[in-house]
């Protein structure tokens, strides 16, 4: 499989992106500035994502795609759910079908109707990303696009650590463990969402990834 990731040189993008690779897939990896890239074995390509082309140029070629933004990084998160809306109208113009999309745990349900992100306890330095990510869920849900989407929102926190291959799949409420920790390592969200990818199990939904 093709895959392009946007954001590859991020956290989360370039730990999906070496998971593709030990995978044996092709990996576009797409970044504003693809000299931040260092991997080998991948076709590096530039894509400012605040500009208003270049996006069928990036992708071109590939199976899938898979986007891994935010815009804490700009102190822009308005770019977060309007990168959602542009994907949703550019991707089938540029003859991709399916995207994955990193998501936030914000707007995660920790009781019917109340979101983890409006909890006293939700760390305040997360908020505005938290926000943006629910809002490019909206986006999402309420998209009459052709693109076949999914929006993979880890657990409440995710860290670096180790690849176990384990994890649990949920939906629309906030998963946690024996002891009511949301956790999932880096490494095993991305090995959660390349089964996705390849699997294709879920369409235009959100599903959870968590221990």
């Amino acid at each position: 499989m093709k895959i392009a990731i946007l954001g590859a040189s991020g956290w989360i993008g370039s730990t999906i992106m070496s998971e593709a690779l030990n995978r044996q897939h092709q990996v576009i990896a797409v970044s504003r500035d693809a000299t931040n890239i260092k991997q080998t074995g991948v076709e590096t390509r530039c894509l400012d994502l605040l500009a208003t082309s270049g996006l069928n140029e990036a992708v071109a070629g590939a199976d899938v795609v898979i986007a891994a933004v935010g815009g804490r990084a700009e102190g822009n998160h308005d770019m977060v759910a309007n990168t959602a809306r542009r994907l949703l109208t550019e991707l089938p113009q540029a003859g991709i079908k399916r995207l994955l999309w990193v998501g936030g745990a914000g707007s995660l349900e920790v009781a019917p109707g109340v979101k983890l992100v409006t909890i006293p306890e939700f760390p305040a330095e997360y908020k505005d990303e938290a926000l943006a990510q629910g809002q490019a869920l909206e986006v999402f849900r309420q998209s009459d696009s052709p693109l076949n989407w999914l929006f993979v929102s880890p657990a409440a926190e995710i860290f670096p650590g180790e690849r176990s291959g384990n994890y649990r799949l949920g939906g629309d409420q906030l998963q946690t463990d024996s002891e009511g920790k949301s956790k999932i390592s880096v490494q095993d969200y991305a090995a959660a969402l390349l089964d996705q990818a390849e699997k294709a199990e879920h369409h235009n939904t959100r599903i959870g990834i968590a221990y």
